[in-house]
């Protein structure tokens, strides 16, 4: 981690300062082991591999660490030389390249660093948040950035110091916190005022808990990540060139895709089969392993943007919710 985040980091919930101690220095200058204690209560946090670390090991995201250590790869642009991930931002968020130049920006969980590594490249000071062990993935996805750092917290517990940030983006994460509309309000806490925030957020319709993934994931959400996992990876060989008919079928294809959740992307057909294929494991493990799982609808978004203060929002997209605006 760089010397100057230390400039940014207190202690979660209390807000206390932190003292630097025990530090252990590697390349460029850059901290690589030691201790974060709070004088205020005199709890202390790990820095391990260059990473501050302000949560347990073991937590409700223990999926998304396995999978984006597992998966690393499938979904970094510059891995696998598909542009999904930049189109993703752009379309996200919808800054231009050039105003995020020396920007400091939050990365709300922050995965295997697929978003990171494109604002990362437009010049942005990132700092990449994730409560799962997801943050070592992104290490080494980001290695190459002197311009990045990577903390292991909680999204509604930052361990920043209000208003600090000048963007913030949390793209396909809320949904799957504890409290989704808390979540929203810690990320917009987290920029100055007149900072700029973008939200991508499963939507929910009348019908989409009847969706097939929300029927199988009473059983799937409960069973051990590795084993929900191998079941995966055993079925996929039969059902990726199954579903990838079915799914293409006139009309049926719809409800097909409705009724299986199974994450073939039939539009994908540009890709290299095998990368189409590591994407329908991962993004399937992805739908069913999750403890949590609560689309939204636009109106509890707004809610949640007026209780925090927000000054201004707009939606690009309500189903799945697309939100853009400013503190």
């Amino acid at each position: 981690m760089r010397q100057e985040l230390l400039d940014i980091l207190v202690e979660p919930v209390t807000g206390a300062p932190l003292r630097l101690v025990s530090a252990r220095y590697a390349g460029r200058g850059r901290l690589e082991e030691g201790e974060l204690v709070s004088d205020k209560t005199g709890c202390s946090f790990p820095i391990i591999r260059g990473i501050p670390r302000f949560v347990p090991a073991k937590n409700y995201a223990d999926n998304f660490g396995m999978q984006w250590n597992r998966f690393r790869r499938v979904q970094i642009d510059s891995e696998n030389r598909a542009d999904l991930s930049l189109k993703r931002f752009d379309n996200s968020a919808g800054w231009s390249p050039g105003e995020l130049e020396g920007k400091l920006l939050l990365d709300a969980g922050c995965g295997a660093g697929r978003f990171a590594e494109i604002a990362a490249a437009r010049g942005a000071h990132v700092i990449g948040l994730d409560i799962s062990l997801a943050v070592d993935a992104a290490r080494l996805t980001l290695a190459r950035f002197p311009n990045v750092d990577l903390v292991q917290a909680s999204i509604t517990e930052p361990p920043f110091r209000p208003g600090t940030f000048d963007y913030a983006y949390c793209i396909g994460v809320v949904q799957h916190t504890p409290a989704p509309q808390e979540t929203i309000e810690s990320v917009v806490k987290t920029l100055r005022e007149g900072g700029r925030f973008a939200f991508v957020i499963y939507g929910r319709k009348p019908w989409t808990k009847l969706y097939g993934k929300y029927l199988v994931r009473p059983i799937t959400r409960r069973m051990p990540p590795a084993r929900l996992l191998w079941l995966i990876e055993k079925s996929m060989p039969v059902m990726f060139p199954v579903t990838d008919k079915l799914f293409r079928l006139p009309l049926a294809g719809k409800l097909f895709r409705f009724m299986f959740p199974i994450a073939t992307y039939i539009d994908r057909d540009y890709l290299p089969r095998e990368l189409r294929y590591r994407e329908a494991v991962l993004d399937t493990f992805d739908m069913l392993s999750p403890r949590y799982d609560s689309p939204m609808k636009p109106v509890e978004v707004e809610e949640a943007l007026r209780d925090v203060g927000a000054r201004s929002w707009s939606f690009k997209e309500k189903f799945p919710i697309n939100c853009v605006g400013i503190r």
